[in-house]
């Protein structure tokens, strides 16, 4: 048994454990049932759980829920539209969303599908500082989509500097 402060108190039967818990006004609370002998606490049980979804909640703020974000363009996009939704994307990247590109073609812009690779291109080169491509870019009836997740892997090059020292004669 271990009490409110976390001090152990030794070794009780379970009916002498809930009386000296009933003493001091507390609960007894089973905190490993698989232990040899079993390990319990006195505290405040209503307190032991504010606590306990106070800790989850605070583990929850700080994650993303792994949401996707989308951008969407069109293939004759200009130069400076595309430089703003790659602004736009890097923010999202940012925050720690996933973000989903896509280039929808109409009518006969399907034959010049090859200027939708080409953007796509231009965004996963301009966005590999911050996000990693999921992928090439695939073609999905008439649109062109790609998957883009935050966190660059981290390419480092070694230099590894060679001692040039005088050659040793023997």
């Amino acid at each position: 048994m271990i009490s409110e402060e976390g001090k152990q108190m030794g070794i009780y039967l379970t009916s002498e454990a809930i009386k000296k818990a009933e003493e001091m006004g507390l609960d007894l609370v089973q905190i490993s049932p698989n232990a040899d002998p079993p390990v319990c606490k006195i505290i405040d049980y209503g307190k032991f759980c504010y606590q306990q979804t106070k800790r989850e909640k605070d583990q929850k703020k700080g994650t993303v829920q792994g949401k996707v974000k989308e951008v969407k363009f069109k293939p004759n996009i200009d130069t400076n539209d595309l430089n703003v939704k790659i602004k736009r994307a890097r923010e999202f990247l940012e925050k720690g969303f996933k973000v989903k590109f896509s280039c929808t073609f109409r009518g006969r812009e399907i034959v010049f599908a090859e200027n939708g690779k080409k953007i796509m291109d231009e965004v996963s080169v301009a966005l590999q500082d911050i996000a990693t491509s999921d992928g090439d870019s695939k073609m999905m009836g008439k649109m062109l989509t790609m998957l883009m997740t935050p966190g660059a892997k981290e390419k480092k090059v070694k230099i590894k500097e060679m001692n040039v020292g005088d050659p040793k004669e023997e």
